[in-house]
C-alpha cells in the first residue's frame, strides 16, 4: 500500500477503498471502477449500521431473526405480523405499546424492531423506563435538561421498556411526561408494559398526568396484548424436567 493512495483516499474520504482496491479483480477500467466503488458503499452501509446500533445501546443482540411468534398475541384490527415489520409506523410517527405479564417475549420483540430499525436507517434509542427517570432527574438537578431533551433531535425511534415495574416519584413523573408530550407526533416510540393502561395510576400517582399521557401514547398507537404466563418460567421449567 503506497502512502500517496492512501493520502488521496483519506483526502476524498474513500475509507475503505485503499484497503481493499487489491482484492477487486480487473476486467476494464469501467468494471474495476464500479466494483471499487460499490464495494466502498457497501462497507460504508454495514459500518453506519453498526454505529446505529452501538448508538441505540439495546441491553442484548436479540433480533426478529430469532423471535418465537405465537398465538398468545394479540394484534390490534388495523395492523399485524407482517405489517408491524415492515416498520411502516415509524414513517407514520405512531406508536407500538406491548403489554402482557414478564416474561411473555415484549422485551425481545421491541429489541428486535429496534434493530431492524437501525438496519433500516433509523436512529433508535433503548431505555429501560427507570434508568430514563433517573438521567432525567439528574439532568434536572444539573440544570442540563435542555441539553439532555436535544440529544433526541434526530432520533426517530424511542423504546421504552419495562413501564410500570417500577414507580416513578411525582417529579420524574412530570419530567417523563414532559418528555413524551415533546415526541407526540414527531417520535415513534415502543413501550413495553405488564399493566393494563387502567393500571397506570400506580406508578404516575397523579391521575389527571396519567390519563394525558395515555391519551398521547395510545392516539396514534398499535397495542399488541400478550396472553398466558411467562415463558422463560414456562421454558426453564421444561428443560428442569
Amino acid at each position: 500500500m503506497s502512502d500517496p493512495i492512501r493520502s488521496m483516499c483519506k483526502s476524498l474520504r474513500l475509507a475503505y477503498v485503499a484497503e481493499i482496491y487489491e482484492t477487486i479483480p480487473f476486467e476494464s477500467p469501467s468494471q474495476f471502477l464500479e466494483a471499487i466503488f460499490n464495494k466502498e458503499f457497501s462497507l460504508r452501509e454495514k459500518a453506519k449500521v453498526q454505529r446505529l446500533i452501538k448508538n441505540a445501546k439495546f441491553l442484548d443482540s436479540k433480533s426478529l431473526s430469532n423471535y418465537e411468534w405465537n398465538d398468545r398475541i394479540r394484534f390490534p384490527a388495523q395492523i399485524d405480523k407482517e405489517a408491524l415489520m415492515s416498520l411502516d409506523f415509524i414513517k407514520q410517527q405512531q406508536n407500538v405499546v406491548l403489554i402482557g405479564s414478564p416474561g411473555t417475549g415484549k422485551t425481545h420483540l421491541a429489541t428486535g424492531l429496534g434493530r431492524k430499525a437501525c438496519e433500516m436507517g433509523h436512529e433508535v434509542r433503548f431505555f429501560r423506563v427507570s434508568h430514563l427517570i433517573e438521567q432525567l432527574e439528574h439532568a434536572f438537578k444539573q440544570d442540563k435538561l435542555p441539553s439532555f431533551r436535544k440529544k433526541f433531535e434526530k432520533v426517530d425511534l424511542i423504546i421504552l421498556d419495562e413501564m410500570g415495574y417500577l414507580p416513578f416519584s411525582k417529579e420524574g413523573s412530570e419530567l417523563l411526561f414532559q418528555l413524551i408530550a415533546e415526541w407526540y407526533e414527531q417520535k415513534s416510540l415502543i413501550i413495553t408494559s405488564n399493566l393494563e393502561f387502567s393500571q397506570w395510576n400506580r406508578i404516575f400517582i397523579d391521575s389527571r398526568l396519567t390519563a394525558a399521557l395515555v391519551d398521547r401514547l395510545i392516539h396514534h398507537a398499535h397495542v399488541l396484548t400478550y396472553s398466558g404466563g411467562s415463558y422463560r418460567l414456562s421454558n426453564a421449567l421444561s428443560k428442569a424436567r
